[in-house]
């Protein structure tokens, strides 16, 4: 059983079932790759799969009505029409009628029904209206809320799209291809973007390194083509596919070399493959159907609120037996005494608390999405606000993202045209990730004017970029002449496989004193923010066809192509603003030392001691965990690193970030506590993120900061607010039930007190938050919300026995025939105390002077204390079993609430000084 079945009936009813199916509606890759569950899958989609992946190309094209070049328009929405959205029903939607229902089931309501159906049984017609009346607010409340959650959930959801590039043929009845996968002859076909959601069977899709499988897909033709399965299979290395399925004999699914399934993701290199199955037809949607049915666990925000929960459920266990035994044995009337024990313990329970968690909650995911920054995953939110480190990558984020080509320099250092025009054919002829310094490269003016690429050179093959070697080569045939192998990628990679250095127009050996000459050269570049790209070339025989990383050995430098992203200008103030509300920035990233420092020091941030990738391998985890904490930035990181990283500093406590839009990403958003993308980000780092944002923008995040601690404020205040009142409350029973001989309150008074008091509390998530508030993480503490419990609650018992005395002593409400003036005074004041301690402890500072709440809220709790003395001195007293109260009363209340938030500023200073204020 997984941990969250121990907590979910508590979790079910404190933050809803709607922001469950949310959490599951939205990360259904990571519940796959987390879920105990059985990797079997029906044995008709084994045999289906096991059929393509041997089935010849082209019989399996015309089996799937399809052609090598794609589906005509007319086809696809055919096969639309028969196969339906390409999505996996993971979880429809309830019927309104059924979501009422779920809204309406929670334990609190149920109490809440018990005793009203008590309160009918004994002809008590009137309480068990009020209890009704609390019983309908909730509910309705919720379900108004929950359906406003997920109208706003699903605009923002569609503001995030992945997309497939999908080949369409134009021309219904082309000729046919002289190989399979091969596009024919006189085809007219073109490759468009199409969104996942609108793939059919039959597509033909174009795949290049960082894309997301959106189907079950059959290879067609590949090229050095790894994919990540580990959200199938578990395995963390990467999976090479190949065009034809080598071993006939197997049966598993995922050991068919040609098939590729929905939820995986390319890691390099580059194909094409037709669509077998989408939706729930895939191997991922069965998997997916069997995820449905399980809890995932429990997320830090989830825990929480449940161990909060259970600080308020053992409170209730303890309190409630002594009000019933106390009242039993003194009054003797013990079905009385049940029905004040049942109303204390509806006082005591937050039965708002689902609806405060999703107002707020969809609250702060919409404020959010105003800043153009979507919220994936409700709870998020939460941990955006108790984030304290963020781990970011360089490009884009401290930098503009918008890459230059400043300078072409051959093996001397002198400028060089060849080494454009060389770069330019690596850029222009390979069909991989095009990343942004390809397409600096191709956005190059003097490449565009002096070059005529496609009628000069033909491609002859390509061995696509991957993160293990760090480069990536075409081959190029000049007028059929001969074959030019260009290779482009990180200079120590490339170096690494020269063996020549071309000067003018002959090569020179590549001796330790010219590879030092180059890495000074190269360093002198670094020093000036320039990132550096090698490139190198080698002569190849024209009979060659078939090439591979292997011929990438005994190249020619020919020099280098450096580039420069310089720092946005929000950048420094992004970082200090973070500074300043706790968040500590380190960066991740692939690039070299030097270019890395010479940008923090453009941006304000001490970089320090940088750590290296290849340091980093030498580190056990104890010791990269130690050197994590000191390190600011870290520079040549592979993905495994960044994940290593990641996975640490959250093991030394933090809540920790990653902000990333590449594939050496993927691994870090998923591992740490709140993943955050970009729009235009590869598509499985969106699908591991948690949040996105379609501004790559500092100081966005750091508002996204701010609205999670400002959302978490606001819902710890809701909490404070309660059980410090209804400790108060308590206090106060237990000490009358012991001295007066009769109920200081009717059942019906504590229930009508603690409907106003919800209503007041409606207005919670609209509320301001101090700035204070807002300047470190914030984390949830059962433990500080019982002893500001213990502090705060007998506060208004000081008052409620004031009241007592009043009331006993000057009003002479001091027998049973005297009792509803002692109730309906006690009533007063207790709605007054409760509404009013909302603004008193809302805020540390002094209320109403130093710190207003928003105008909801004020308007929200006058109503109701202006409704608090309606009550008793209005027609409707007498079914409420309410009297007037003599003028001189208020004369007092007025002295005993100028006493109630004096005292309470008193506590507030003394706690303040001894324990904080969260």
């Amino acid at each position: 059983m997984k941990p969250g079945r121990h907590a979910g009936f508590f979790a079910r009813f404190l933050h809803t079932r709607a922001i469950h199916r949310l959490f599951r509606r939205m990360a259904l890759l990571e519940s796959i790759q987390d879920a105990p569950i059985s990797r079997e899958v029906p044995s008709t989609l084994a045999q289906t799969l096991s059929e393509a992946a041997r089935n010849d190309p082209a019989a399996l094209l015309q089996s799937l009505g399809s052609h090598a070049d794609g589906l005509t328009e007319t086809e696809a929405r055919t096969a639309r029409t028969r196969a339906g959205p390409n999505e996996v029903e993971h979880e429809k939607p309830l019927p309104w009628w059924l979501h009422l229902w779920h809204c309406y089931r929670n334990p609190f309501n149920l109490l809440l029904t018990v005793l009203a159906v008590i309160s009918w049984a004994t002809h008590d017609t009137k309480a068990a209206t009020v209890i009704g009346a609390m019983v309908v607010l909730s509910t309705v409340m919720r379900f108004w809320q929950e359906n406003r959650s997920h109208e706003a959930a699903d605009k923002l959801k569609a503001m995030v799209s992945s997309t497939a590039t999908v080949l369409r043929r134009d021309r219904p009845n082309p000729a046919p291809a002289a190989t399979p996968g091969a596009i024919p002859n006189g085809a007219v076909s073109r490759q468009i973007e199409l969104p996942i959601r609108q793939l059919v069977p039959g597509d033909v899709l174009v795949l290049s390194a960082g894309d997301m499988i959106p189907a079950d897909l059959r290879l067609l033709s590949a090229k050095d083509l790894f994919v990540g399965q580990s959200a199938m299979t578990g395995e963390s290395l990467p999976v090479e596919k190949f065009p034809v399925q080598r071993d006939l004999k197997a049966t598993n699914p995922l050991e068919l070399d040609n098939i590729l399934f929905m939820g995986t993701n390319v890691v390099s290199g580059s194909a094409m493959a037709v669509v077998l199955a989408t939706g729930n037809h895939t191997y991922f949607g069965a998997l997916a159907q069997r995820v449905s049915a399980t809890d995932r666990a429990p997320t830090s925000f989830q825990t929480g609120v449940n161990r909060v929960s259970w600080l308020l459920i053992r409170f209730m266990a303890v309190m409630v037996p002594l009000v019933l035994l106390l009242n039993g044995f003194t009054k003797g009337d013990w079905l009385q005494a049940l029905l004040f024990a049942l109303s204390i313990a509806v006082g005591l329970t937050p039965e708002m608390l689902p609806m405060i968690v999703t107002s707020t909650l969809a609250r702060g995911a919409v404020f959010l999405s105003r800043k153009k920054v979507i919220v994936k995953r409700l709870d998020a939110i939460q941990n955006f606000g108790a984030m304290d480190v963020l781990c970011t990558d360089k490009t884009g984020t401290l930098t503009q993202d918008r890459i230059v080509l400043a300078q072409h320099t051959d093996a001397w250092g002198q400028e060089s045209s060849q080494v454009l025009e060389m770069a330019y054919l690596n850029s222009y002829h390979q069909t991989g990730l095009k990343n942004l310094l390809d397409v600096a490269v191709l956005e190059h003016a003097e490449v565009h004017r002096d070059l005529e690429v496609a009628t000069a050179f033909q491609k002859v093959d390509e061995m696509p970029f991957d993160f293990s070697r760090r480069r990536m080569s075409v081959v190029v045939a000049e007028h059929d002449r001969r074959h030019l192998l260009i290779c482009k990628g990180a200079v120590e990679e490339i170096l690494s496989v020269c063996t020549q250095v071309r000067h003018g127009d002959v090569g020179e050996p590549l001796t330790p004193a010219l590879l030092a000459r180059q890495q000074a050269l190269t360093g002198s570049l670094n020093a000036q923010g320039l990132r550096v790209v090698a490139v190198a070339v080698k002569d190849m025989p024209p009979a060659k066809t078939d090439y591979g990383i292997a011929d990438e050995a005994a190249l020619t430098l020919v020099g280098y192509v450096a580039f420069l992203d310089p720092p946005k200008e929000t950048t420094a103030p992004a970082l200090a603003a973070l500074a300043s509300h706790g968040v500590t920035v380190k960066i991740l990233t692939g690039d070299n030392e030097a270019v890395t420092a010479k940008v923090c020091h453009d941006v304000g941030l001490a970089p320090g001691t940088i750590l290296l990738g290849s340091d980093i391998e030498r580190l056990d985890d104890a010791q990269l965990a130690a050197a994590a904490e000191k390190t600011t930035v870290f520079a040549k990181l592979t993905p495994a690193h960044k994940e290593r990283i990641v996975r640490l500093l959250k093991g030394n406590g933090h809540v920790v970030g990653y902000m990333g839009d590449g594939i050496n990403d993927a691994a870090a958003l998923r591992v740490a506590d709140i993943g955050i993308s970009v729009d235009t980000a590869v598509d499985i780092a969106k699908e591991a993120a948690d949040i996105i944002l379609l501004e790559k923008n500092l100081l966005v995040l750091d508002q996204g900061v701010l609205e999670g601690r400002r959302t978490f404020v606001n819902m710890l205040k809701y909490i404070k607010m309660t059980v410090s009142s209804n400790f108060g409350n308590v206090l106060s029973v237990l000490v009358a039930s012991a001295f007066i001989p009769f109920l200081p309150m009717l059942p019906m008074h504590l229930l009508v007190q603690n409907l106003l008091y919800d209503v007041s509390q409606a207005a919670v998530p609209f509320d301001n938050v101090d700035s204070e508030l807002l300047t470190r993480p914030l984390h949830w503490q059962p433990t500080e919300i019982g002893r500001f419990m213990l502090y705060f609650g007998p506060v208004s018992s000081v008052f409620d026995l004031a009241t007592y005395g009043l009331m006993w002593f000057v009003f002479g409400a001091n027998t049973v025939g005297q009792q509803t003036l002692f109730q309906s005074g006690w009533f007063v004041v207790g709605v007054l105390t409760q509404t009013l301690i909302v603004h008193l402890i809302r805020t540390p500072r002094i209320p109403f002077i130093q710190s207003r709440a928003a105008a909801p809220l004020l308007v929200m709790t006058g109503l109701i204390m202006a409704v608090a003395v309606f009550l008793p001195m209005g027609p409707l007293a007498p079914y409420f079993k309410l009297q007037a109260l003599p003028p001189l009363y208020f004369v007092f209340v007025v002295a005993i609430l100028a006493g109630y938030v004096m005292l309470t500023q008193a506590m507030k200073a003394f706690y303040i000084r001894r324990f904080g204020w969260q």
